[in-house]
């Protein structure tokens, strides 16, 4: 409820105006919250991708907060299959104050979820392994914590498995050996 950066701040500002909404229309809503996600096809702009592009071409990459940051990295695949499970799960408003989760409305058919995994991997690891699976090592420049981060990120799932018994089950290893897998493949093609 109390964002440190302008990115956090969007996205609760939007939970906002969907509960709003939600209370207004009777629409059941469910924000969902997800954890880091990554993966075959993933955003270019993501870690991941960044730090396999920069490690093929011998480029630096910036870690920052000196490497310690640890992050709830969540495979893409989990993240689908949680999605469909929730389909079905419509919410309702949550009339009694004594099971009051922060995730639900007392007022409104409304919810929001966190999608993600609440084990964490220290960066330097996930570093170590696209080296693993490129088999070239990084050039790392190390930068101090940016503004509005954090050092870590941790999905409590809690709510999500009331709704849901459901939890992510790709290991890291499995997840960027995978991506790196398909990067390969991509780009050779391309």
């Amino acid at each position: 409820d109390h964002p440190i950066s302008l990115y956090a701040a969007t996205k609760r500002a939007g939970e906002l105006m969907v509960h709003t909404y939600s209370h207004l229309f009777d629409i059941p809503s469910t924000c969902l919250r997800f954890f880091t996600v990554y993966g075959p096809w993933g955003r270019p702009d993501m870690a991941l991708f960044l730090f396999t592009e920069a490690i093929r071409q011998g480029k630096p990459i910036k870690v920052f907060n000196n490497g310690n940051m640890r992050r709830a990295f969540t495979y893409v695949d989990d993240i689908v299959e949680c999605i469909l499970r929730l389909m079905p799960c419509v919410p309702t408003p949550v009339k009694s104050r004594d099971s009051l989760s922060p995730a639900v409305s007392p007022v409104a058919p409304f919810r929001v979820l966190n999608l993600g995994s609440s084990e964490t991997v220290a960066l330097e690891r996930y570093i170590e392994l696209i080296e693993e699976n490129l088999g070239r090592k990084a050039i790392k420049e190390y930068m101090p914590m940016q503004a509005g981060d954090v050092a870590a990120t941790s999905a409590d799932v809690t709510d999500l498995q009331d709704v849901i018994d459901w939890r992510p089950t790709t290991q890291v290893e499995v997840g960027v050996k995978n991506f790196i897998a398909w990067y390969k493949d991509y780009y050779a093609a391309n």
